[in-house]
């Protein structure tokens, strides 16, 4: 016992600020692993990995140092970097999540250039999609301005954004493809969402309701909205007010890469987990749609 307490009197007395420092990195990548763990199946388990870590260089110190057992030390030494290799292949589907979570990080996009133009892309293939097929959609890309309020409207999804995904909520049948669908920080935030008519610009009356929508939204926010029409499969854009239409594929894609590229930073840096997001609801059952009448 004497000799463990002079043991901790000499760490004491040659501890560091450097000591400190060092120790403080340790921690806060324990608890950034931990963090980034949490709410998973590997939480329980990195509890548990970190405690035997603990345990055994505790129990490996003393029978090493004061039991003078070597051989003993040098098995630990070897140990170690096995159990590093056993937890990455435990944890490797939290590691890939982890890593596609940085990936996405704001900061990261600066440097790697790649920004709004992958989910960019993802909007234009599902709005040619469905311009080729007469399929109605409104879409709503969030900017600077919050559309929490239009959001509340509609279902909360938080979902990951794929061309595939965004189809299917507009394709007829699908209980959320009526009214549109917001997009915030690169995923879709909602969808059946009711969107204000225009109360300034007056639309030609061969625009229908997803038009005027459109048109009302852009009058009161930033947001960038894509329109396609159910009659023609024309595609359209909203913004500040204004209509421009029609769009082919790759013209969509060069005006929304022109409009989004100012606010790309904005457009992954709003948490989907903040006050104005609503809880998850269950979408209301539809009537069983009837088909036509047989005309003579």
């Amino acid at each position: 016992m004497t000799e463990i307490l002079n043991y901790i009197a000499r760490v004491y007395q040659t501890f560091t600020p450097t000591d400190a420092l060092e120790a403080a990195l340790i921690a806060g990548l324990i608890y950034l692993i931990y963090r980034g763990l949490r709410g998973t199946r590997g939480a329980r388990v990195v509890r548990g990995f970190i405690f035997l870590l603990l345990v055994s260089f505790v129990v490996m110190r003393i029978l090493s140092d004061y039991l003078q057992m070597g051989r003993l030390r040098a098995l630990y030494g070897l140990l170690v970097p096995a159990m590093a290799i056993l937890a990455a292949i435990v944890f490797q589907p939290e590691l890939r999540r982890s890593l596609m979570r940085l990936g996405e990080n704001p900061i990261l996009r600066v440097f790697l250039k790649e920004g709004a133009s992958a989910f960019v892309d993802r909007i234009v293939r599902s709005a040619a999609m469905l311009s080729r097929n007469k399929i109605g959609a409104i879409i709503a890309i969030e900017r600077d301005t919050r559309l929490g309020a239009v959001i509340e409207t509609g279902t909360y999804l938080d979902a990951e954004l794929t061309s595939r995904l965004l189809t299917t909520i507009f394709w007829p049948g699908s209980p959320l493809h009526d009214m549109g669908v917001v997009i915030r920080g690169g995923r879709i935030a909602a969808a059946a969402c009711e969107f204000p008519l225009p109360r300034q610009t007056v639309l030609d009356a061969s625009h229908g309701t997803r038009h005027r929508a459109a048109v009302g939204l852009s009058e009161e926010t930033d947001a960038v909205i894509v329109v396609v029409s159910e009659e023609t499969g024309d595609i359209s854009v909203a913004v500040e007010g204004r209509l421009e239409t029609p769009f082919t594929a790759e013209e969509l894609r060069a005006r929304l890469t022109d409009l989004l590229r100012s606010a790309e930073a904005t457009l992954t840096e709003h948490s989907l987990a903040e006050p104005d997001m609503p809880k998850p609801r269950e979408p209301e059952p539809e009537a069983e749609a009837k088909p036509p009448a047989d005309t003579p």
